[in-house]
């Protein structure tokens, strides 16, 4: 194998892995990048929130009157996993939400309590739910002391839960809220940054207006058939009603309202920093609370901000390593692959066209080093190089007058004498 083939074959590989890149760039932009914009598989997070608020003393459901405290210290938690179904569609999240006075222990601090599980699709973040599906359940909650394994109740569910899609727009969206079992609209409202990241801030209003006034609260849909947690009949005494009969029976109605906000990483849709006030309580009328079981607020703590913005960062980082990073490595390494390879194989064809025509040499090495302002001289009138020629002795070779010439190749070829010495003598 010549040279001139070997690199013609070098060229046609080098100008087919640069093919082969500028192909691979346009998969993974237009392809493989919707491909993995898509909901985690490996979701574990615990999101703990702190604040303060209004809150029942449980203990006191055993006196004979309810005790309610002001300003007592609570925690909000939210331990959120993946269960099955989970593939390349669809994710189930089942989150464990609780908030509880840190001042109390055990049993004795726990105020509310939910396990919630929904199904979402994983490019939309929205709830997989129709007629036959509601995509997620609800777990009944159990008394204390009870032992027996949770029950699930199915749950419709719409909308986004616990998250945002990738790509979140400046627009409003539907988002649901396991306590009311409903989705309410969540409203983009300005854009903000949570410890370097940029983020987009929505606010959620369930039973409340803009303004944090008290318009529309949502009667608490017990998961019990009797309502049991819903409606609570007690003497005014229990309640703390003054100026009746203190052992009249009273009911009432438990309500439940909310503000969240929300602060969203745009481009994974990782809700990095919540803050949520909301009101659970005991009334007569709707928009006059009575007794209040939980009033609170509570913001997302610096360790969840923190984790959140770094599970955030590392979504983003993913993504643009494969949207950004890859395709415009790969298009630069494929441009200069084909242009390296163009030129090779022009090299290799001048090379094959030398070896073949030796006279097209000269081409080859103007190009490459000679100015070609010298002028060609044709092979007929190129310069050759005389050779020297021996000169006949003429006394050893004649001989006696009249005898033949020597027999010898060699004066035919000479020719006549350069330089005659005389005119030649006479027969």
């Amino acid at each position: 194998m010549n040279r001139a083939v070997m690199l013609r074959f070098a060229a046609c590989g080098i100008i087919g892995l640069g093919a082969a890149l500028l192909i691979a760039a346009l998969l993974l932009t237009t392809y493989t990048s919707s491909r993995i914009a898509k909901v985690p598989l490996d979701i574990d997070a615990t999101l703990v929130s702190d604040g303060t608020g209004t809150a029942l003393d449980v203990a006191s459901l055993s006196q004979d009157h309810f005790v309610i405290n002001q300003n007592v210290p609570l925690v909000s938690q939210q331990q959120i996993s993946v269960e099955s179904p989970a593939n390349a569609d669809v994710v189930t999240l089942q989150v464990g939400s609780s908030v509880r006075r840190t001042d109390k222990q055990k049993d004795g601090g726990l105020l509310l309590a939910i396990v919630d599980t929904v199904t979402l699709n994983r490019k939309t973040a929205l709830a997989v739910s129709d007629d036959t599906h509601t995509g997620g359940s609800v777990q009944k909650p159990r008394a204390y002391g009870d032992e027996n394994p949770p029950t699930a109740i199915p749950l419709r569910h719409d909308g986004l839960s616990y998250r945002f899609p990738f790509n979140t727009e400046k627009k409003t969206y539907p988002f649901f809220d396991p306590i009311a079992q409903k989705a309410y609209d969540v409203n983009y409202d300005t854009q903000e940054d949570v410890n370097g990241l940029t983020t987009y801030r929505f606010t959620q209003n369930v039973g409340y207006d803009a303004d944090g006034k008290l318009v529309a609260p949502v009667k608490y849909p017990s998961l019990y058939a009797g309502q049991e947690d819903g409606k609570v009949t007690a003497s005014a005494a229990m309640w703390g009603l003054q100026g009746g009969d203190p052992a009249e029976q009273i009911t009432m109605t438990r309500y439940y309202a909310a503000q969240k906000t929300f602060w969203v990483d745009p481009v994974s849709g990782t809700i990095v920093k919540e803050t949520e006030h909301a009101n659970h309580y005991f009334s007569r009328d709707a928009l006059k609370p009575e007794v209040t079981l939980a009033d609170y607020k509570v913001t997302s703590n610096e360790d969840t901000v923190e984790s959140q913005v770094n599970t955030a960062r590392d979504e983003r980082d993913r993504l643009a390593l494969w949207s950004r990073v890859l395709p415009i490595t790969f298009t630069a390494i494929g441009i200069i692959a084909l242009v390296g390879g163009g030129l090779l194989a022009s090299f290799s064809l001048r090379t094959e066209s030398a070896l073949t025509d030796p006279g097209l040499d000269r081409g080859d090495e103007e190009f490459f080093g000679r100015s070609g302002l010298e002028e060609r001289v044709p092979g007929a009138e190129a310069e050759t190089e005389k050779l020297p020629t021996q000169r006949p002795d003429l006394r050893e070779e004649s001989g006696p007058p009249g005898s033949d010439p020597p027999d010898s190749g060699e004066s035919s070829d000479a020719g006549p004498p350069e330089n005659p010495s005389g005119p030649p003598e006479r027969g």
